[in-house]
């Protein structure tokens, strides 16, 4: 049976470090669930996995579409089910912090498959929110019911469905989770507090930020914009984008520097929200000296469980 480990969690929690000696004794393999990493050419500031990570062991979905092209949710699961789904003997590990990512997985979401239609979007957008509301109003009233008034971007998403696929997204949606037994895994740091990033996760993140610069992060922004030209938008991301600010001469590489570690603390606090959200989720200390054996002991626990 197949049997899946998700490890997650906010960024710089040392996921992809742990998951790497876990596959290592599970001679399993991994799957990313971060959903910049699945870019090709986006390297140092996503942390993807090193070439020599990779000959350790199999990673699978990274470097899967070009960076002009759109990844979407929808895309990600089926190729990530596909995987899943696959004869296996050891446990697939998934990894990563990208949240909806792994719901779309673990809770099986049932997605509308409705690429984004550029003119329909134009078309709607020059019309307002509020006019755009009213419209859903009509068309999805279930939709309207979890859809904040305010929120342009599912209020285009639900009118886009419906005009695509003449259905309301409502009736698109809902769950079906698989039969397979999962084990979810979070790695954060001071597990017991709530709110705001812990000091030792702002010192992570700093930690990181620096190694990205030194690794080369400002060469690999320069020539990505060379390539495909400053507009492109995964080049307004995370690390990207503050890096592109110093190249333009609006900041100084300090100044980048710091902007990306606030950057990244903000985006830390919204992704560790958006896991504890999931009581499923078993939650382990980053900095514990111990984390490797404690949840290599669970994951036998887990094995031993599924097996019976």
């Amino acid at each position: 049976m197949t049997k899946l480990i998700v490890i997650c969690g906010a960024t710089a929690t040392g996921k992809s470090g742990l998951a790497l000696a876990l596959a290592m004794r599970l001679g399993s393999v991994i799957l990313s669930a971060d959903s910049r990493q699945v870019y090709r050419e986006f390297d140092i500031g996503t942390a993807k996995p090193t070439v020599a990570e990779q000959k350790l062991v199999p990673h699978y979905l990274i470097d899967i579409c070009d960076p002009t092209d759109m990844m979407t949710v929808a895309d990600y699961q089926q190729q990530a089910q596909a995987l899943i789904n696959s004869p296996s003997s050891p446990p697939l590990l998934m990894v990563g912090g990208t949240g909806l990512y792994i719901r779309s997985i673990v809770q099986g979401m049932k997605i509308p498959r409705v690429a984004p239609q550029i003119e329909l979007r134009s078309q709607l957008e020059s019309l307002g929110q509020s006019q755009l509301y009213a419209m859903l109003q009509q068309v999805d009233p279930v939709a309207v019911q979890k859809i904040h008034a305010n929120d342009s971007v599912r209020t285009l998403r639900a009118l886009e469905v419906y005009y695509v696929t003449g259905h309301p997204i409502s009736e698109q949606q809902g769950e079906n989770p698989p039969n397979y037994p999962i084990l979810q895994i979070g790695l954060d740091c001071d597990v017991g507090k709530l709110g705001d990033v812990s000091d030792g996760l702002r010192l992570r993140i700093q930690q990181r930020t620096e190694e990205m610069i030194a690794d080369g992060l400002v060469a690999e922004v320069e020539y990505l914009c060379q390539k495909y030209g400053a507009d492109l938008s995964l080049l307004n991301t995370l690390g990207y984008q503050e890096i592109k600010q110093y190249l333009a001469g609006d900041i100084s590489l300090d100044e980048a520097k710091e902007l990306t570690i606030l950057h990244t603390r903000q985006f830390a606090k919204r992704q560790r929200t958006w896991f504890r959200a999931y009581p499923q989720i078993e939650w382990f200390d980053a900095d514990e000296p111990d984390l490797l054996e404690k949840v290599w002991q669970r994951i036998n626990e887990f094995m031993s469980w599924t097996s019976s």
